[in-house]
């Protein structure tokens, strides 16, 4: 069951979805409390309150935004539900009849405004996913420039992160769902408008979430639906065993790399404004033993990503894995 989290002035516990699965409260500190670095150097999640990372984006409502945002073209994705699942276009023909789960459009940003303010019950949900870039307008960039530069870049320093690789500005509907994925970059969610609940679960639960292949074009996403679960099929769902947290306008929460997450912008909450910060890992540096669940997840990728390039032919991987630990290691 979700634990029922801490109620925000404009949502309650009841439009959250129930899950079948045991949820605990990730931390919520301040930015000067040690123990927020300490959780954050032990690849931890952490709710940071006070950072004032994005302050200067926490007037970016929709209608700041169509202002603003200039002419540019800017990347929205389409739905036919509320589920936005990440596929990768580059792999969508190396698996028969795929059918990727959402389109990509390009779309002036009075379009996309026009879209979310005059949304209906039964229209294509929409969901805008765009780098902060030279796309965007000047008065954009300066909100920008006045983000709390120096507070990330000094966890990036204190940390040993490799370089900032993307900030990307995501506007969706009420009820709009990531489902359950991880990255392989490190990543501060800051959250502008609205409000988001956001699932975490760590990466020893990784046989729990039964993940695609990695030539399926859904790489690094789960095969499991928390709203539809088939218990058949994915067994082991039932041990599953994670973290939530409701974010409001100028929290930052930390998700590390290779942990699972579902962000959802609350039912009947609004529309939500949000900024990823994606890192690159540092040096791996010396090993030390036993392997962290991070790093085996790393090893399984690399061992599994050489068997495909090894035998040339996606077909050929499934029943090669299979006769390689089927009677062996089961």
């Amino acid at each position: 069951m979700a634990s029922e989290g801490v109620a925000g002035p404009d949502w309650d516990k009841f439009q959250l979805r129930q899950y079948p699965f045991k949820l605990e409260q990730i931390p919520r500190l301040s930015y000067r409390s040690p123990k927020s670095d300490d959780l954050i150097s032990e690849e931890k999640p952490v709710v940071l309150t006070d950072t004032n990372l994005v302050g200067s984006a926490l007037c970016w409502d929709l209608d700041y935004l169509c202002s603003n945002m200039g002419d540019g073209d800017f990347s929205v994705y389409t739905s036919d539900n509320h589920k936005f699942m990440y596929h990768d276009e580059k792999k969508v023909n190396e698996v028969r009849g795929f059918v990727p789960p959402t389109k990509r459009l390009e779309m002036k940003f009075p379009e996309f405004y026009s879209k979310v303010t005059n949304y209906r019950d039964g229209d294509k949900r929409v969901y805008l996913q765009q780098t902060l870039n030279d796309a965007v307008g000047k008065r954009i960039v300066l909100d920008f420039l006045q983000f709390n530069w120096d507070w990330i870049n000094e966890q990036q320093k204190r940390n040993n992160w490799g370089q900032l690789t993307s900030n990307l500005l995501l506007i969706g509907l009420e009820g709009n769902t990531t489902p359950v994925h991880y990255d392989e970059q490190q990543n501060f969610f800051a959250q502008v408008q609205g409000y988001k609940r956001c699932l975490l679960f760590p990466p020893n639960q990784f046989e729990c979430l039964y993940p695609y292949p990695i030539y399926h074009p859904c790489d690094r996403q789960s095969q499991v639906d928390f709203e539809n679960p088939d218990d058949a099929r994915f067994p082991k769902l039932s041990e599953l065993r994670g973290y939530e947290v409701i974010l409001g306008p100028g929290d930052v929460l930390y998700i590390p790399m290779y942990w699972w997450h579902q962000i959802e912008s609350i039912p009947k909450g609004g529309t939500t404004v949000s900024i990823n910060f994606w890192y690159k890992s540092g040096p791996t540096g010396e090993i030390e033993y036993p392997l962290k669940a991070q790093q085996k997840v790393a090893m399984m990728r690399n061992i599994e990503k050489m068997i495909a390039e090894a035998l040339n032919s996606n077909a050929e991987v499934d029943p090669f894995m299979r006769n390689m630990v089927l009677g062996r290691y089961t």
